[in-house]
C-alpha cells in the first residue's frame, strides 16, 4: 500500500475577506473530491485571506499511480479559472506494510 500526500501552497491575489476564500477553496475541493477520488482539506494559513494551503492525500497500490493521481491534481487546481496562483507544491509517497 501506498499513501500519497501533496502539499499546494496557494495564492488567492484578487480575494477581499475570509468568506470569500472559504467560497473559491470550497469550489476546488468539491471538484477536486469528485473527480479524482482523493482526499482534500486545508491544513495551513487559515486565518490569511490571500494564502491557503490544502493538503491531498491518495491511497493506491503503485507508487506511480499514486503519483500520477496527485500530478494530475495539481495540473487541474492550476488549469481551471479558480483565481488563484500555485505559489509551490511538492508530492511525497509513503510505502506502508
Amino acid at each position: 500500500m501506498n499513501v500519497g500526500v501533496c502539499k499546494i501552497n496557494l495564492r488567492l491575489p484578487e480575494n477581499l475577506s475570509l468568506k470569500g476564500k472559504r467560497q473559491v477553496l470550497k469550489s476546488i475541493t468539491t471538484r477536486v473530491v469528485n473527480r479524482f477520488n482523493v482526499s482534500v482539506a486545508e491544513v495551513d494559513n487559515q486565518d490569511l485571506w490571500q494564502l491557503a494551503t490544502l493538503g491531498v492525500c491518495c491511497v493506491s497500490n503503485s507508487k506511480r499511480h499514486t503519483n500520477e493521481v496527485l500530478s494530475k491534481v495539481v495540473d487541474f487546481i492550476a488549469g481551471n479559472r479558480f483565481e488563484i496562483e500555485i505559489l509551490d507544491y511538492e508530492i511525497e509517497i509513503l510505502s506502508a506494510l
